[in-house]
């Protein structure tokens, strides 16, 4: 009997030494259980995919304009990036997109910095009123992990846009692993300034001249130094508007040389107060709301950046900071699917350690074997 345990191989050594079979099982069990609260939790995998996006900005121009003078540059002169396999671009109102491709395998790094010599040379053929261009690589750790919708019934849409942009995101920022909240939707405040033609044509300036005038008289300048006694203090110029009557009495460069009295901009143009356009629709059972998209640092774990910023949200409530006609609602969170990813293992694996001891008890017909 001794002889065939002996030659049974590791279930009759498991048999004879239970407790060194349980110390074993422990020293795996145990690291691993360790381990699993210090995995980096991800939806998606690390990847980065072999293309390069670059995006311009050029708000209220037409998309054959936007064609001509944007897109046709950038493709121009970013189709001979190295290592480039094809060229996407795609143009509508006021945005211009153009998008890399290359082989798997490229050292993508290597070529967004060459692309980004390429779009510096384009920069030189490109007008002077887009916004900087954007360029990127395509990055699953870039998808917002995080989706918000800030509503409110009393507020208009401007106001709470204001404060959601201004106030509500920039203290998201700080929050540890957050690495940018972008809002969208809802209507800015804005200025509109109505020309009449007319009377523009009639002082002899255009259209140009008016954007041009706004641009340089609504800024502030540095006034030099003023030294005192004991300390030397810098001074500025404050000529930025805050009033609609500081642009309703800005005065024109009129051709007229015989005019006795400045032509003012209130004169040939209607100036009001208004929002933006709604290029983005958002609503909460039906009340308009602004959307915030919150993106984590590359290396964060997003279910603790997802908990940091629905915990720091309910200590503003507890804290009286966040008004109480504004609502916050959750509509997009990847943690809760890597909850449940992380339940299903949990859930395999307990039952499958379960079923492997009743097989064992059905074989051996005793638990303490």
């Amino acid at each position: 009997m001794a002889k065939r345990l002996r030659s049974g191989g590791i279930a009759a050594w498991s048999i004879r030494r239970p407790i060194a079979v349980t110390m074993l099982a422990l020293a795996i069990v145990v690291p691993g259980l360790v381990a699993m609260g210090q995995l980096h939790i991800d939806l998606l995998p690390k990847l980065i995919y072999p293309n390069i996006r670059v995006r311009v900005i050029d708000s209220g121009v037409p998309a054959p304009i936007m064609e001509d003078q944007v897109t046709r540059q950038l493709e121009e002169q970013l189709a001979i990036t190295e290592g480039a396999v094809a060229v996407e671009s795609f143009t509508r109102k006021g945005r211009s997109a153009v998008d890399l491709s290359f082989p798997y395998g490229t050292d993508i790094d290597t070529a967004l910095r060459d692309a980004s010599n390429r779009l510096d040379r384009a920069k030189r053929f490109l007008p002077e009123t887009i916004d900087p261009p954007i360029i990127y690589k395509l990055d699953p750790s870039q998808i917002p992990v995080l989706e918000l919708v800030v509503s409110s019934g009393k507020r208009n849409i401007s106001d709470l846009y204001e404060w959601a942009d201004y106030l509500f995101s920039k203290s998201l920022i700080n929050l540890p692993g957050v690495a940018s909240v972008e809002v969208g939707g809802g209507q800015a405040k804005e200025i509109s300034i109505e020309i009449d033609q007319e009377r523009l044509a009639a002082a002899g300036l255009t259209f140009k001249d008016i954007s041009e005038l706004i641009d340089a008289e609504n800024r502030d300048t540095p006034g030099g130094r003023l030294v005192m006694a004991n300390r030397e203090l810098n001074t500025r110029v404050a000529g930025r508007f805050t009033h609609l009557s500081d642009l309703q009495y800005l005065p024109l460069r009129s051709n007229d040389t015989m005019a006795t009295t400045p032509l003012l901009l209130g004169e040939v143009a209607d100036i009001q107060a208004g929002h933006g356009a709604e290029e983005l629709r958002i609503r909460v059972d039906g009340v308009p709301g602004i959307k915030l998209s919150v993106q984590k640092q590359p290396q964060a774990n997003t279910v603790a950046v997802v908990d940091g910023v629905l915990g720091y949200i309910e200590w503003m409530k507890t804290q009286g900071l966040l008004p109480q006609d504004v609502l916050v609602k959750r509509v997009n969170d990847q943690a809760a699917f890597i909850r449940h990813a992380l339940r299903n293992a949990a859930y395999a694996a307990g039952s499958g350690a379960v079923l492997a001891m009743m097989v064992v008890f059905l074989f051996l017909g005793n638990l303490r074997r």
